[in-house]
């Protein structure tokens, strides 16, 4: 084959090639936070501590990407969402200060803004919630069934949805069941559908339990939840609440998620950022 020829068949390839890796390499990370009474103080103390350094572990594998990618190669998003919308009088300038996005154009003043705005910011709104007390739940099903694909999924882009959550779900106006799938779950609920047992994977197969899912196709969503809490009183709760975790996320397709149980921010730095970097094995 000619040297010209070659060449010229060549050239659509590499761009082919070069287009997709420098794609794959566009983070668009998510926070969904859950600011139920899982927070309050005197009920876990210390547990929202630990919520913000997990934050500011993901914002450290964030801000590593971005430093060492070429400005114009810049692509990359991070944002925080609540369901439902805590009641703090900011709460639309806090979001808004959360949602980065470099670019081309981005200034070295917002290179440098970014820890500020990642230690900061996130604080103020757990240190609200908790001063105003009306921990009305978590919302994440209702989130996932309105917001998730819209909000969380951007094309040409690795998408990836933080979860900060104990894996319990309720919120007073997302409490159903169907056929015994369920927008909820809470320590009262797993006791009652007796899931206190080893044999706890044959009971929720045959009396259908989990999650009520969506038809959706998740291909281009990693979920990392963080904080899983489950309650003592059962040995098996941990599991049960994975269990529920993982039948969704297969059911809706999610490319990929880990669950992690509540540990110091230490223990799970290098998961994070494993599973932000791509290392991760499911």
């Amino acid at each position: 084959m000619k040297p010209k020829l070659l060449t010229f068949l060549l050239i659509p390839l590499l761009v082919s090639v070069f287009i997709k890796e420098s794609n794959a390499q566009n983070l668009n990370i998510s926070f969904l936070l859950d600011l139920s009474d899982r927070i309050d103080p005197k009920r876990n103390p210390g547990l929202y501590q630990r919520d913000l350094q997990y934050i500011k572990s993901v914002e450290k594998v964030f801000v590593d990407h971005v430093m060492k990618k070429k400005m114009l190669l810049l692509k990359d998003q991070m944002q925080v969402f609540f369901n439902p919308i805590p009641k703090i009088t900011n709460i639309d300038q806090l979001s808004q200060k959360l949602k980065v996005d470099f670019n081309p154009k981005t200034s070295k003043k917002d290179f440098q803004n970014i820890d500020r705005v990642y230690t900061d910011n996130p604080a103020k709104i757990y240190q609200y919630a908790i001063k105003d007390g009306n921990y009305v739940g978590s919302d994440i099903w209702r989130f996932f069934k309105n917001n998730v694909q819209q909000y969380c999924i951007k094309p040409q882009h690795r998408n990836i949805l933080v979860i900060l959550t104990d894996g319990y779900m309720y919120h007073k106006d997302s409490k159903i069941e169907i056929q015994g799938k369920s927008s909820y779950i809470t320590p009262e609920f797993l006791s009652l559908k007796k899931l206190n047992t080893a044999n706890y994977q044959s009971i929720m197969k045959k009396n259908n339990l989990g999650f009520i899912s969506f038809p959706y196709n998740l291909k281009d969503l990693e979920i990392i939840v963080l904080g899983i809490n489950p309650s003592v009183k059962n040995p098996y709760e941990e599991d049960v609440i994975k269990q529920y975790w993982t039948d969704w996320f297969k059911a809706m397709k999610v490319k990929k998620f880990d669950l992690r149980t509540t540990d110091l921010a230490s223990s799970l730095e290098p998961v994070i950022n494993d599973f932000i970097q791509g290392n991760h094995n499911p």
